[in-house]
Formats: C-alpha cells, sequence, structure tokens
C-alpha cells in the first residue's frame, strides 16, 4: 500500500512505496524558522520509494551539523514537502503534515534539544538527543 500526500494547495502530490523508517522531531534553529517557532517533525523514508508530482522548489543551506541540507517547497502554497542531508544521501524526511493519513506515525525521538526554547514541550516518555543523533545505516531499497 502506497502512503499518499500533498501540499496545502494540493498543486504537489507524494506517493511512497515503503514503510516509514521512523520519525522523529527537530528543534535546530533552521526547523524553528521553517515550523513558525516550533519544531518539525518528519517521517523517514528511503527516497527510491518516494515520487513526487507537480513543481518542487528548492532550498539549500548549511545544517548546525555542518551537513548541506536540501528542503523542497510548493512554490505555491509553500508548504515544506521533504528534507533532505547531505550525511544521509539515500534517505530524508517527510513533512507528517504533508501525510493524507494523519496517524500515518508518531515521532520517535526528539533532537537538538539544547536548541529549543524554554516554553517548548519536549515528550519525556521520547528519546532526547542534545543535537543530531548518529545517522543510521539504512537499506536504500527499503
Amino acid at each position: 500500500m502506497a502512503h499518499t500526500g500533498r501540499c496545502l494547495c494540493g498543486q504537489v502530490t507524494v506517493s511512497i512505496e515503503s514503510e516509514p523508517l521512523g520519525a522523529r522531531t527537530c528543534w535546530c534553529r533552521d526547523c524553528q524558522k521553517f515550523g513558525g517557532g516550533n519544531g518539525t517533525t518528519n517521517a523517514f523514508f528511503a527516497f527510491a520509494s518516494v515520487s513526487t508530482q507537480g513543481e518542487l522548489t528548492w532550498y539549500e543551506s548549511t545544517a548546525d551539523s555542518g551537513n548541506t541540507t536540501r528542503r523542497a517547497f510548493c512554490p505555491a502554497c509553500g508548504s515544506h514537502i521533504f528534507t533532505r542531508s547531505s550525511a544521509a544521501p539515500d534517505f530524508g524526511g517527510v513533512r507528517l503534515g504533508v501525510f493524507d493519513d494523519k496517524d500515518l506515525i508518531a515521532p520517535q525521538a526528539v533532537i537538538w534539544t539544547d536548541s529549543a526554547p524554554d516554553w517548548a514541550y519536549l515528550d519525556p516518555d521520547l528519546p532526547h538527543f542534545p543535537k543530531a543523533p548518529p545517522v543510521p545505516s539504512v537499506d536504500p531499497s527499503r
């Protein structure tokens, strides 16, 4: 079964032919800026299983980790669709808000907690990482 989603205006659609490898909420300063002050939550997939329709606009920056991060957006409505890192070229994050199934996966960790504002709620039942956790070894065909 494919997991599907779309941007706010529907001009970009996503179809993923694999199960998520995990999900986490990031509180780095870049994610706070992209998330309107909150952390952002992404599900991770092998990108070989991800397909899109519609035009994407990409923004590239250097993350606090020193890695190059590429983020894809819908150019019409500005919805953030993907995040990809040079540290893990075979997989990347898809924003949970994109998915048609709002309950597809819950976050399993909270990262960059040292950057979170004092008022942020950091789920005490999840593992916390002060910065980026180690990049897992993933079979990109998954």
